[in-house]
C-alpha cells in the first residue's frame, strides 16, 4: 500500500486535521515510511512466540493507601489572595451551620 494526497486527505477528514499543500508532501514521506516499517515487521517469524502484554516481569510496589493530615486548611490557605481565604471561610462556616444539632 501506498500513501498518496488522496490518503492523506481522507486521514486528515477522519482525523478532523487541516495541512498546507506543501505539508502534505512531508507527510506522504513519513507514512510511507512507517508502512515500509511494519512491512519489514511482517517478514518475520513469529511463530510460537508469546504476545506481549508487558514490558517486563516487574510488578510494581503498591504501598497501603493510608489518609494522614500534613498540612492544615489554614497552612494551605496562607498565601492563597484574601477572596479564596473568605470564599473557603464562608463555605466551612456553611457546612458547621447546616450540621448543629438544635
Amino acid at each position: 500500500m501506498k500513501i498518496d494526497k488522496e490518503t492523506v486527505d481522507k486521514l486528515s477528514t477522519l482525523a478532523k486535521l487541516e495541512f498546507e499543500n506543501e505539508d502534505k508532501d512531508g507527510i506522504i514521506n513519513d507514512l510511507n515510511r512507517v508502512l515500509t516499517f511494519i512491512d519489514k515487521l511482517n517478514e518475520l517469524n513469529t511463530e510460537g512466540v508469546e504476545p506481549l502484554i508487558y514490558m517486563s516481569d516487574e510488578q510494581n510496589m503498591m504501598r497501603a493507601d493510608e489518609t494522614h493530615t500534613d498540612i492544615t486548611q489554614d497552612e494551605a490557605l496562607k498565601n492563597a489572595p484574601i477572596r479564596i481565604r473568605i470564599i473557603s471561610e464562608s463555605i466551612r462556616l456553611s457546612v458547621l451551620n447546616n450540621f448543629q444539632f438544635h
